[in-house]
């Protein structure tokens, strides 16, 4: 892969998107690149991701503006769905994604960051969905997602003044985790990929299914999923494993490979 590395830390993977002097932009190839780091990832032994841009100018500073310029109708659309697919992915990958913003995150790299499970940022981080400036519409997700993590009044504000906001605001209104002195931020994630690691994989990986199945039907629906999810743990290695050592007030080994059993 030429534009997204990927160094596995224990039980944590990173993936970096490196292409710095664009500032990380997207494009087909970086896209098909992300696409292939996570599906090259070792689920057995790799139990949280986290996603950063090289540099430390920029996580993602948007779609390629240069390729998208003179994209038909129907080109724009095929962008667009090439984008979502490969978002969509990434928010329903097994894992967890922690995105470590490290500077600007704005258009496609706002999408971007929305779609991993958590957001920690550098204190120079900017967001922002500065599309309708330019004339489109957000077309990987940010009309979708920024509305569910920020809610509808400020998504609104934010989608259609094409406003930036900075790290601090972007914590005022949840967007993001928390914020960082840039110096400390990839450490901060890979710590906290790190403490998510520990715990037992399959119900770390049950939270996050039944969260994002549960977000998308009805209450009494997302109670169901919930149920049955809940139920699954019952009988698998790491829920023996660690009740029993929690009455025995000993430290629970969840199982070095992910299993149903």
């Amino acid at each position: 892969m030429s534009f997204v590395n990927c160094e596995v830390q224990g039980a944590v993977a990173v993936l970096t998107i490196d292409r710095p002097k664009a500032l990380n932009a997207l494009n087909p190839d970086v896209l098909a690149d992300l696409k292939a780091a996570f599906e090259g990832i070792d689920q057995n032994a790799v139990r949280c991701v986290v996603l950063t841009g090289a540099g430390d100018k920029s996580f993602v500073a948007g779609a390629d503006i240069g390729s998208m310029s003179t994209m038909t109708k129907a080109e724009g659309e095929a962008f667009g769905k090439l984008g979502n697919d490969i978002f969509l992915m990434i928010e329903s990958f097994p894992l967890p994604v922690i995105a470590a913003v490290n500077g600007f995150a704005l258009g496609g790299g706002c999408e971007l960051a929305m779609s991993c499970d958590i957001r920690i940022c550098s204190d120079n981080a900017m967001f922002g969905q500065p599309e309708v400036g330019l004339g489109i519409t957000p077309g990987f997700g940010g009309t979708q997602r920024l509305p569910r993590i920020v809610g509808l009044g400020m998504a609104k504000q934010l989608l259609y003044t094409a406003r930036n906001i900075d790290a601090n605001e972007a914590l005022r209104i949840g967007l993001v985790n928390a914020v960082l002195p840039q110096a400390e931020l990839m450490d901060a994630a890979v710590k906290m990929a790190n403490t998510i690691a520990k715990n037992a994989p399959i119900a770390v990986r049950g939270c996050k299914k039944a969260v994002n199945e549960g977000m998308q039907v009805s209450i009494d629906k997302a109670v169901e999923i919930e149920e049955k999810i809940f139920g699954g743990c019952f009988e698998t290695h790491d829920q023996v494993e660690g009740m029993a050592c929690f009455l025995s007030k000993e430290k629970p080994k969840p199982k070095a490979v992910f299993t149903n059993n």
